[in-house]
């Protein structure tokens, strides 16, 4: 894919789209006046571009993440990818492996693109990523997610790809309103137990 400069990033300023480039700690504008259909490609997380991750995830989304997110981010290869629309910085997914209740489930911990690129296609690509992994792996039993309630647009997008709300955790998010979230989650094979003849699993 294109190269594209790590200090680029689309933000959002008074309802009007910026590219913000920084160069020599002083920060340029450009407006961009019209967004067009074009190109959709995703990235590798890198530790010359993990600041844009931290940038989009301040802005993207109501919570924050500590450094060990990032550096986890750093070592999860195709776990973890950037969305660029037209060689710029709009978007991210990231997940990991996630061993407990006796199973092996793919959880996607973030993925989210910046407000006046959606509708795009963009959600979708970093879905079918995801997606595309799982049907590689191969030993995987379900996908999931934890949504804010109130996110019903998210919760739309997600049912889309065949995704379910299994469960409801209540005081979930801590510095947020409204605090609970829905787990969403799309199963991709029935698991089934082994019992040893003398009952024991």
């Amino acid at each position: 894919m294109a190269v594209t400069n790590a200090s680029t990033l689309v933000d959002i300023q008074n309802n009007e789209t910026f590219i913000k480039e920084d160069h020599n700690e002083m920060r340029f504008r450009t407006r961009v006046n019209k967004i067009k259909v074009g190109r959709i490609e995703l990235g590798d997380v890198t530790p010359h571009n993990i600041k844009l991750l931290r940038r989009l995830n301040q802005v993207i989304f109501p919570v924050s993440y500590n450094d060990k997110f990032y550096k986890d981010v750093l070592e999860a290869g195709e776990l973890a990818k950037l969305a660029y629309y037209n060689d710029i910085v709009v978007g991210a997914v990231c997940c990991r492996i996630d061993t407990s209740e006796n199973s092996r489930r793919l959880y996607i911990m973030t993925l989210g693109c910046l407000a006046p690129y959606r509708r795009l296609g963009i959600g979708s690509k970093m879905v079918e990523h995801v997606l595309s992994i799982v049907e590689r792996d191969g030993s995987l039993d379900s996908i999931f997610l934890h949504v804010q309630v109130n996110n019903e647009g998210a919760i739309d997008f997600y049912k889309r790809f065949g995704f379910e709300i299994v469960e409801t955790k209540e005081h979930y998010y801590k510095r947020i309103e409204p605090a609970d979230a829905h787990v969403l989650q799309k199963t991709l094979r029935h698991t089934t137990h082994a019992f040893k003849t003398n009952g024991e699993q």
